[in-house]
């Protein structure tokens, strides 16, 4: 099983997900500029654990996909076994939080929507889930209303508030624990907010979430990885 170890209180935690669940359009205005209208309802997705990178290692695009965009995310690690959790009590079961991003080969989402499959493979790729670069305690921080942002080369390309989330939290970690359980390790990314585009070789990302800190992340194309 794929692992990060990311500081957490005065040592380190393993973080071991084993599934990644993703938001699609938690932000109206990221449904907005995907041309959709904002849910009526979570819509959710799965990432695999492979997919987890930490702080340091680059990030892989894939010669299959013509357009790889990045998308910021507000991770929330959960800390213990959760099922059928009612939203009242959904931060008990929360461990902290992390940034996460949702790397996704666009043109092979594109795709898949048009055809009627799912996202998987534009969602899937190795290095498709950077994490970093810490886990913040639940006890540490209010995560209702927090900066979120990314910059590719100094330039900044997404800009929000966890405000914005459409869906809360609580409400996440409800309707989720409602369908799966949800073991210790796994993260829930929320969501991201307008700004998304396209990475090209050679890129450098920066990401950062108000209380959390900011993590850094090389781009490179999988035919320099593999000469």
């Amino acid at each position: 099983m794929s692992f990060v170890r990311l500081p957490f209180r005065d040592s380190y935690y393993e973080l071991r997900p084993t599934k990644i669940i993703a938001l699609a359009k938690n932000y109206a205005e990221h449904a907005k500029e995907m041309g959709d209208n904002p849910p009526t309802e979570p819509i959710i997705f799965l990432k695999p654990p492979s997919a987890l990178i930490g702080p340091g290692e680059p990030i892989i695009l894939p010669k299959i996909s013509k357009r790889v965009d990045h998308e910021v995310e507000l991770g929330v690690i959960i800390g213990k076994k959760a099922k059928k959790v009612p939203a009242e009590k959904a931060f008990d079961y929360v461990l902290g939080y992390t940034i996460i991003l949702d790397i996704t080969a666009r043109d092979l989402q594109e795709k898949a929507r048009k055809m009627g499959h799912p996202w998987t493979v534009s969602k899937g790729f190795d290095t498709f889930a950077p994490v970093g670069p810490r886990i913040v305690d639940k006890r540490e921080l209010d995560p209702s209303d927090l900066e979120i942002g990314l910059k590719v080369n100094g330039e900044v390309r997404q800009l929000g508030r966890t405000s914005q989330m459409i869906f809360k939290i609580p409400q996440l970690i409800e309707y989720i624990s409602n369908i799966m359980t949800l073991e210790p390790g796994d993260i829930i990314a929320t969501g991201t907010p307008p700004g998304v585009g396209s990475l090209r070789h050679g890129d450098h990302i920066e990401a950062w979430i108000e209380g959390i800190g900011k993590v850094e992340f090389d781009v490179l194309a999988e035919d320099s990885i593999l000469c």
